[in-house]
């Protein structure tokens, strides 16, 4: 266990446990169900094989997530600038194998010869914003459990079914990767127009995973796509906050699989801010700092946030640090943040608001500087109650 672990709050757990599911009928339907459903239909054809379909919970225990996957008990994915912690045992859950350990364990004493085990559903990571991350990725677990012996070439089938049945007649390719749960593990990109883009991760499923889920008579396969990924690809779609829009216009689209239709290109509102951040701050800790600053109409109008530049306080001309009110031991960071709604455009007004609301969790200097003029009777953003992320 990592010290000094942090807890989200009562309102982000909420939030999480609100949050639709891209992939369940439940919350109505889209695309991403379909692409699911082929992916878990067409290996089920190929094998013979029956087919568990299996949601799990979001709120997971560690021993789920991590210790029976194989992670090491002070690996660097535990620690609270990676994952969620809702208490010092339960998280939300970072990837869908988190489902595998007890599915698994629903097979020991008896399960079909050959058999598909399929989790689809939302995780929560922190990461960087752009236009092609979210901290809330849409995946799908893929696992064959079989009483054959599982080789590469059959690790190469299941890669050629899946990416065929994501993205039909895409080139992929594959390289060596490192996973606790599998053994010859490897990422797997496809080719775009412009670039390789990584689609998926896979390998061989690990002997002391199935055994320790009570399954070590069984051999099997483990692959994990990214279906945002796979539904941003298959569709054309350059900014994956679509996905969840709320404009008829868009949401329309969301129902197939059929090429995407920009509705609008809507100019960016760009904001440069100057801030004082401890030391060491990485990329994915801003943006999930932002997340969590914004409501979930705001939080849709932030395209990017990039770190431009980096400068300890101690390199700083005086006057510079004077500006920002930078202490000893803190990191001067430029951050440009790119402001777009994905079908409208923003006012200058609501950009301004909306830069100050971001600047307010980002900078921890003690002289603050503001964009937005506060109407009659109101002030600008107050730092000290500005919320922050767990």
């Amino acid at each position: 266990m990592h010290d000094h672990i942090t807890h989200i709050s009562e309102r982000q757990l909420a939030e999480a446990l609100a949050l639709p599911d891209l992939t369940d009928a439940a919350y109505g339907p889209h695309c991403m169900q379909s692409l699911a459903a082929d992916a878990i239909a067409v290996l089920g054809a190929a094998w013979n094989a029956a087919t568990v379909v299996s949601r799990g919970e979001r709120v997971v225990t560690l021993a789920d997530n991590y210790d029976l996957l194989g992670y090491p008990s002070d690996g660097p994915a535990r620690a609270a600038r990676h994952t969620r912690y809702v208490d010092d045992a339960r998280i939300l859950r970072t990837q869908t194998s988190a489902a595998i350990p007890a599915a698994l364990r629903s097979l020991a004493g008896g399960s079909p010869p050959e058999l598909v085990l399929a989790v689809p559903g939302l995780c929560w990571r922190r990461d960087s914003i752009d236009r092609l991350h979210t901290g809330e990725p849409h995946q799908l677990d893929l696992w064959r459990i079989t009483t054959k012996t599982m080789t590469e070439a059959d690790l190469d089938e299941m890669i050629d079914l899946v990416v065929g049945a994501l993205l039909p007649a895409a080139r992929w390719r594959a390289t060596a990767a490192e996973h606790p749960y599998t053994l010859q593990g490897r990422e797997v990109e496809v080719q775009t127009k412009h670039d390789w883009v990584e689609l998926l991760e896979c390998g061989l499923a690990h002997p002391d995973v199935l055994a320790a889920a009570g399954v070590a008579d069984r051999t099997g396969l483990a692959l994990g796509a990214g279906l945002d990924r796979a539904v941003m690809l298959r569709k054309g779609i350059d900014d994956i906050r679509l996905l969840r829009s709320a404009d008829a216009r868009v949401s329309r689209q969301m129902l197939d699989l059929s090429p995407y239709r920009p509705v609008s290109a809507q100019p960016p509102a760009t904001r440069d801010m100057s801030v004082a951040a401890p030391a060491g701050t990485e990329d994915e800790e801003l943006g999930d700092l932002v997340r969590c600053a914004l409501d979930s109409r705001a939080r849709e109008w932030v395209e990017e946030v990039t770190v431009l530049s980096r400068t300890a306080a101690s390199e700083l001309p005086r006057p510079a640090r004077e500006r920002i009110g930078i202490a000893d031991g803190q990191e001067n960071l430029l951050v440009r943040v790119q402001l777009r709604h994905p079908t409208r455009a923003l006012s200058k007004a609501e950009a301004n608001l909306l830069r100050d609301r971001i600047y307010t969790v980002l900078h921890h200097g003690s002289v603050y500087q503001w964009t937005s003029r506060p109407r009659a009777g109101s002030a600008p953003p107050n730092p000290r109650k500005a919320p922050r992320c767990a």
